[in-house]
């Protein structure tokens, strides 16, 4: 049922008349206009006067450039100067020097450290030249390394132990498409993946088993409703070995450090026996995990955060099998990031990358007879029992945990983040409304803190967080102008950023397609919707900002009362959407102002609350309240507006 107020042509300053009766559906305003003089309306939030950016670090080499360099089979003789993923790693010099640097720099023999002694001196730089891999430079650091993984695996549970063996003899390809959930199945299927790896041999503790499975599916042509996928998955990987890192570094394996550290029993037979090919640092199966599971976010974007999440689990799990140490986890995930944005960037994959989503959705689609409209709800359909991946909040958790592993920061902690030349691209997919200037200051402002080892590269690869960067900005500076077509479907047609979002930006919405704010926004530059709609689904939405809203709707779906902590004005051709529970969930309160020069106002309900006949809701309660709405929308209601000087009730008809 609808309450219409007659139209006007409104001027910025509208003269409403102090009798006006708001009339509708048998029913009337019981009071009068409480607004007596002419109702002027503010100007916007003030135009900050800038954009902010993120620009590449000057003077120094970009992996993205230099990628190439990086080839297994010149690992041997890889250096810093040499080689983009030595280079990559060059922060690890600070807790551990090679043996290749101490010749020139003339370090006297390698320090043991506080563990039992396996010792590290069987760890060789060279086949057969009996020389120790380096020296320690920074025992905390490395003895926190190491110390981590004998806990860990001293204290892993059995179900830990099958998952790290699993991860470990499988083709990671394989392994980690479980990050897919609902879509799992769905994806093994179209790329006909398969593995001999299903469960622990009973004598795997003696026998060595290898995966004659075909790790990430069929491609090409064999395959042709999905090849292009899977071609795509591995293109990803090109130029990513680690064996150039592993053979400069020359850092030994966790269990060759601590003989307190336990290896999954199942997995001794997969010791190397020769420690001097047989580096800890830094991680191939994470390398690869991260890689596999970076491109399939590309691919799948729905399943962004829940896939790179898996690849950052399989990383841990190496840690849990007693085969890696934190440390060489993290600089697989960051050689595997930087690796795949190298590919992604790389002209020869151009028209691959262009057809990888669209092929793998309607190959998706067509398996788990989704439509483009059932898709993304189907493929976060399941709950934690069948999708490990399913609660939001423990994979937030999880990913930051295993981005640094709970080190102690050795350098200094505020250091403003930089960002690698062509990382954009790795949120290409996932905010496909954005600018590829938006998208870098998205990965600066939600990028980890400074100071912890091995991440604070020069380029800031090491520094990404890619699971808080698919929640869109983290800090507001200067102006953020988002426009989404809802014609273009996926993300286009809606978002929600869930970061809680600072700083002193404006944010102007425009565009057809609906943005959704779920963080705990303390951000006060102002709001202001032009189109489309921008919806709060926390009570801080919009911080501490004034929310302006000339055309479009502003919805709330906020679980207590929407907080508006400076002015609300709205023009007319515009609507406020409230989702109305009990205990004022979804009302409006307003800290400053709020102007209302006409448009609409709808009321619905949400939890199942349904408000009786003759109940009065209080609606907006504001510091001041001038103007009225021209039309106001009940859901299966009639009602009655109460307009006062600060804010408005609603009494329920029939």
């Amino acid at each position: 049922m609808r309450l219409r107020q007659s139209s006007l042509h409104r001027p910025l300053a509208l003269a409403l008349s102090a009798a006006l009766a708001l009339t509708a559906c048998g029913g009337g305003s019981d009071q009068l206009d409480p607004q007596s003089t002419a109702l002027v309306i503010p100007p916007p939030p003030a135009d900050p006067g800038y954009v902010d950016t993120a620009p590449v670090a000057a003077s120094i080499p970009a992996f993205v450039d230099d990628v190439a360099s990086n080839q297994r089979g010149d690992a041997r003789y890889a250096t810093l100067e040499t080689n983009a993923g030595v280079r990559l790693l060059a922060g690890f010099k600070q807790i551990w020097q090679p043996l290749t640097d101490i010749v020139d720099a003339g370090v006297t023999a390698p320090a043991v450290g506080s563990f039992p002694a396996v010792a590290p001196s069987a760890w060789t730089g060279l086949p057969n030249d009996g020389t120790p891999g380096g020296t320690i430079l920074n025992a905390a650091v490395h003895n926190a390394n190491i110390q981590y993984v004998v806990a860990a695996t001293s204290n892993r549970t059995a179900d830990q132990a099958t998952a790290a063996y699993l991860d470990d003899r499988r083709g990671k390809g394989y392994s980690v498409t479980d990050g897919m959930g609902p879509l799992t199945t769905a994806w093994r299927q179209a790329a006909q993946q398969t593995t001999s790896i299903t469960a622990v041999p009973a004598d795997a503790t003696t026998v060595l088993y290898n995966d004659s499975g075909n790790n990430t599916g069929v491609g090409g042509s064999a395959n042709p409703a999905f090849g292009g996928v899977v071609d795509f998955v591995n293109a990803m990987g090109n130029n990513g070995s680690t064996e150039p890192a592993k053979r400069f570094y020359k850092y030994a394996r966790p269990f060759r450090w601590s003989s307190s550290v336990v290896v999954v029993p199942a997995l001794v037979p997969a010791k190397s026996p020769t420690p001097a090919t047989d580096g800890g640092f830094t991680s191939g199966h994470s390398a690869e995990a991260t890689r596999d599971t970076v491109a399939m976010a590309y691919a799948v974007p729905e399943r962004f955060q829940e896939i790179i999440s898996r690849g950052l689990e399989l990383g841990e799990n190496r840690i849990l099998a007693g085969m890696h140490s934190p440390l060489d986890v993290m600089s697989g995930r960051v050689l595997g990031q930087a690796v795949v944005a190298a590919n992604l960037n790389d002209p020869a994959n151009a028209a691959a990358k262009a057809a990888v989503v669209a092929l793998a959705r309607t190959a998706l689609m067509a398996q788990t007879n989704t439509t483009a409209d059932t898709f993304n709800a189907f493929a976060h359909s399941a709950s934690a029992t069948t999708d490990r991946f399913a609660d939001y909040a423990s994979n937030k958790v999880n990913y930051l945990r295993r981005t640094t592993y709970g080190f102690t920061q050795t350098g200094a902690a505020t250091r403003p983040a930089i960002v690698p030349k062509g990382a954009e691209v790795l949120l290409e997919t996932r905010l496909p409304y954005l600018s590829d200037v938006q998208r870098r200051v998205v990965l600066k402002t939600t990028a980890i803190a400074s100071g912890y080892p091995v991440l604070d590269d020069a380029e800031g690869w090491g520094r990404l967080n890619l699971f808080a960067a698919a929640d869109g900005y983290a800090v507001f500076n200067g102006n953020v102008v988002v426009s989404m077509d809802a014609s273009k479907g996926g993300f286009y047609a809606v978002d929600n950023w869930r970061n809680d979002i600072s700083g002193a930006g404006k944010l102007t919405k425009q565009g057809s397609g609906v943005l959704k704010l779920s963080g705990n926004n303390t951000w006060s530059g102002g709001a202001q919707l032009e189109a489309g709609t921008l919806e709060a689904d926390s009570v801080s939405a919009f911080g501490a900002s004034d929310v302006y809203v000339s055309g479009g709707t502003l919805a709330s779906n906020a679980p207590g009362a929407l907080a508006i902590r400076g002015k609300y004005t709205q023009l007319a051709n515009s609507t406020l959407e409230l989702n109305v529970g009990s205990a004022q969930q979804g009302t409006l309160a307003v800290a400053g102002n709020m102007t209302v020069a006409g448009g609409i106002l709808h009321v619905k309900f949400q939890g199942g609350y349904k408000p009786a006949v003759g109940d009065t809701i209080n609606i907006i309660v504001a510091t001041s309240f001038k103007g009225k709405f021209d039309t106001i929308s009940i859901d299966g209601f009639s009602a009655t507006p109460l307009y006062s000087n600060t804010g408005l009730q609603l009494r329920i008809g029939a």
